[in-house]
């Protein structure tokens, strides 16, 4: 007989993180060991670690350090929580930028413009929450909740999701009967 003993999620957690690569991997790594000792699926702490990479990059990138700060000298803030419900929510907050988070629509060639598409999939919700005082919170539901048995286990994988099309669709660029002399 195995004792089971239930943990606790951290009800939330908060950081500042500089405005910058910089302070990314220690968020990901506060947020993946706080989940883990929670007891948090791995495959749902992955993807919140995920979505917080793209959240903190698309913030420094496009937004603005909190508190009027110069760019690269300011922070951002980086928040989870699993509310009463069990929802996994992943907050970043920037000083707002000249531009509105909105999914991309980037060429197959471009070096970036996936990460809000990256979120769409992967999460249950995501939108944006705009302050009086200019700050963006771009906010995601990971999972609608990590407390059920099943929380590791996604409705759909990503990758059936997110798919190239076969060989044969590509007619015309004359690689299928180049596979099919290899034979």
């Amino acid at each position: 007989m195995a004792l089971v003993v239930a943990q606790e999620v951290p009800t939330s957690s908060s950081m500042a993180v500089p405005h910058g690569p910089a302070g990314v991997g220690e968020a990901r790594h506060r947020m993946r060991e706080q989940l883990r000792g929670g007891g948090v699926a791995e495959s749902v702490i992955d993807d919140a670690v995920l979505v917080l990479s793209e959240l903190l990059s698309n913030a420094c990138k496009h937004g603005r350090p909190l508190g009027g700060a110069l760019t690269g000298d300011g922070d951002v803030r980086a928040a989870w929580r699993v509310d009463a419900c069990g929802r996994l929510v992943v907050e970043v907050t920037d000083g707002g930028g000249p531009t509105r988070p909105a999914p991309a629509t980037p060429s197959v060639t471009a070096h970036g413009g996936r990460g809000l598409n990256i979120i769409t999939a992967l999460c249950e919700d995501w939108g944006v929450r705009d302050a009086a005082g200019g700050e963006v919170t771009v906010w995601a539901v990971v999972h609608d909740d990590v407390h059920d048995p099943d929380a590791g286990h996604r409705r759909d994988d990503f990758a059936s999701r997110v798919t190239a099309p076969p060989v044969t669709a590509l007619s015309e660029l004359g690689f299928a009967d180049t596979f099919d002399a290899l034979d």
